[in-house]
């Protein structure tokens, strides 16, 4: 129960599948929370179940996309808190699922804002509050497909590929700082998005759908949120006091072949 004890952790994208599956465990074992989404009516109805519930937590509506809201509301969160300590890049897209030569300029920059500069908003603006703290951890979710290939969805696994980069370059330059920078690279997770992807890949029978999908890792199934959660609490906890830099992949065996 005290495994990120009085840790205040930001977490992005956190009202739906795995951001909420990772703000409910880091809860549960002790964290104060800072819930990033812009899913208002999702995202408070969920600070106000944590509350509810004995957990500090409060929600700001943030789109990672946007550089001062991202700075606003984490500025925000040091005031309400006290401190930053650990950042949980979740937020995400798919974005569209187009061969290459389809993908408009549109398309494949609104992925990449999200996804990558996101990511980089979130970083650029903690780290001046992970260095007042004096450690912190940052833990960027990336995917499966920011290790292996895949011929669909180009823009995202463009995005993922630039994560899992990042997340190496950023672990070097802050290690001086006892600022300790992991990927998570979960596989096929069963959430809000992969649903929306297997209706959007014409996907009529979800359960046969979820099935097939599952065929596709060694372990027979499709993963649930909270199989991410748990690896983010133990990124998020000093338990992984010696680990940066590195893929944790959590992906039912899938880029084992």
């Amino acid at each position: 129960m005290n495994r990120v004890k009085d840790k205040v952790c930001i977490v992005t994208g956190a009202s739906l599948g795995i951001g909420h599956a990772c703000s409910l465990r880091l809860a549960q074992e002790g964290a104060k929370l800072a819930l990033f989404d812009v899913e208002d009516e999702a995202g408070r109805a969920f600070a106000g179940e944590l509350q509810g519930g004995g957990f500090p937590a409060r929600y700001w509506h943030v789109d990672v996309a946007d550089e001062r809201a991202v700075q606003a509301a984490i500025d925000g969160v040091a005031d309400h808190f006290g401190a930053v300590h650990v950042l949980v890049n979740n937020a995400g897209i798919a974005g569209v699922n187009k061969p290459t030569h389809e993908v408009t300029e549109a398309e494949w920059d609104r992925v990449q804002a999200v996804n990558v500069k996101g990511v980089f908003f979130c970083i650029k603006h903690a780290i001046p509050h992970l260095r007042r703290a004096g450690s912190g951890s940052i833990i960027n979710l990336s995917s499966i497909y920011g290790l292996v290939g895949a011929p669909d969805v180009p823009p995202y696994h463009a995005s993922k590929g630039a994560v899992t980069l990042m997340t190496r370059t950023d672990a070097l330059l802050y290690a001086a700082d006892k600022i300790r920078v992991n990927s998570v690279h979960p596989g096929y997770i069963w959430t809000p998005m992969v649903v929306h992807h297997m209706g959007a890949s014409g996907a009529t029978d979800l359960a046969a759908a979820r099935a097939d999908l599952g065929q596709l890792h060694p372990l027979g199934h499709v993963g649930e949120p909270d199989d991410i959660a748990w690896g983010v609490v133990y990124l998020a906890s000093d338990e992984s006091k010696f680990m940066t830099g590195s893929e944790l992949v959590i992906d039912g065996g899938y880029t084992a072949r």
